[in-house]
Formats: C-alpha cells, sequence, structure tokens
C-alpha cells in the first residue's frame, strides 16, 4: 500500500491531481491534503473527489487514474 495525496492548488484545467509519496511531483505539504492509504489511485481519487469533484490521478505516478 502507499500513501496518497491531493494537491489542494488546481491545475489550469481545475484539476487536483492525485499523487503517491513517492511521485516526483508530489506537492509541498502547504499544498497537499493526505488522502490515506490505498493498493491503487482508484480509491485515492474516490477519496480525494469527496473534498474536490475534479480529482484526477496523476500523469507521471498514477497513470490508469489519469484522465484528463
Amino acid at each position: 500500500m502507499k500513501k496518497y495525496y491531493v494537491n489542494m492548488k488546481a491545475q489550469s484545467n481545475g484539476d487536483h491531481e492525485v499523487h503517491h509519496e513517492d511521485c516526483q511531483y508530489l506537492p509541498d505539504p502547504s499544498n497537499r491534503k493526505y488522502l490515506g492509504e490505498y493498493y491503487s489511485c482508484k480509491d485515492a481519487v474516490i477519496e480525494a473527489k469527496k473534498t474536490y469533484s475534479k480529482s484526477n490521478g496523476c500523469k507521471t505516478c498514477s497513470k490508469e487514474c489519469h484522465t484528463s
């Protein structure tokens, strides 16, 4: 299991990206919200959408959950 975080600052398209703890693009602690530990990004994105309806997986660390 990996720890997942959501970026509290939206991307230019409005998405809040979900990253795992080892991602090179993991936001600074002041710009991220801890989501929990998950086996896949899918559950982490579901959790992130409870706070940010427009959440999306990171293109680098969560490719299978990146939709836009």
